[in-house]
């Protein structure tokens, strides 16, 4: 089996440590991709529609989830007002923790890092790799990474709430949110031309966003629900501040 390239979902809830891959392309002879036959005119009035339905993140509380293969998946609960956050990633069954609250940032991991313990931490979000920052500024508030999902959208046709189309995948990056990136071998063609499904509901608001596996590649998912919620979020007793050998093993590393 060639290992082609590896899939990480990171929420900002919760960040994936050590890079974690959630799965892999096989080098399988990739699965054809349905024709999508949209227009520039057409893919532009489908994007907009996606990023009208992301205006929520701004706006109103949510909650977010993130899954990979079922091999990571998140949980993000986040209030940008009110800057209020919470969240866990599941890494192969084991949790690492967030909370958010104002400026204050803690986390717990069950992850057996070097030179860091299991206890609640608190976090200087100033020494989080920026491509994973943790607040609630507009453009880093948003757990499931709609942002670069939708800016990677090659062809795009919505047909009422169902937006369907394809999206190169080597585009998305790594962030908050689904991150693929490549391995030793780079991304395979298929890669470049993935399909994708995308839902609004009634109100116009972003509800799902489907990659289907292909290509020998896995499967990731992202949906936004609880919207409006009330979250409450509380400060961890005891948290000890993070050691200094936490801060490069954030994100994604080789």
């Amino acid at each position: 089996m060639t290992r082609r390239a590896a899939v990480a979902a990171i929420s900002a809830g919760a960040l994936l440590l050590l890079g974690c891959s959630a799965g892999v392309w096989t080098g399988n002879e990739p699965a054809p991709v349905p024709t999508i036959s949209a227009d520039a005119t057409t893919t532009a009035k489908a994007i907009e529609l996606l990023r009208s339905g992301t205006e929520f993140i701004d706006q109103t509380s949510f909650r977010a989830d993130v899954d990979i293969a079922s091999q990571v998946t998140t949980l993000s609960h986040y209030d940008n007002v009110n800057k209020r956050a919470d969240g866990t990633v599941s890494v192969y069954g084991r949790v690492t923790e967030t909370r958010m609250i104002d400026n204050e940032v803690y986390m717990k991991t069950e992850l057996d890092l070097p030179g860091v313990g299991h206890e609640w931490m608190t976090l200087d979000p100033a020494r989080v790799p920026s491509d994973f920052a943790l607040s609630f500024a507009p453009g880093k508030n948003d757990p499931g990474g709609s942002a670069r999902l939708i800016n990677a959208i090659v062809t795009a046709r919505a047909d009422g709430s169902q937006i369907t189309g394809t999206i190169d995948l080597t585009r998305i990056g790594t962030g908050n949110g689904i991150s693929f990136r490549p391995g030793p071998d780079g991304f395979p063609d298929s890669a470049r031309s993935n399909a994708f499904q995308a839902t609004l509901d009634a109100d116009g608001r972003l509800v799902s966003f489907l990659i289907p596996a292909g290509g020998g590649g896995p499967n990731a998912s992202l949906r936004y629900s609880d919207f409006e919620a009330d979250i409450q979020v509380t400060r961890p007793q005891g948290a000890v501040a993070a050691p200094d050998a936490l801060y490069p093993q954030l994100g994604l590393n080789g």
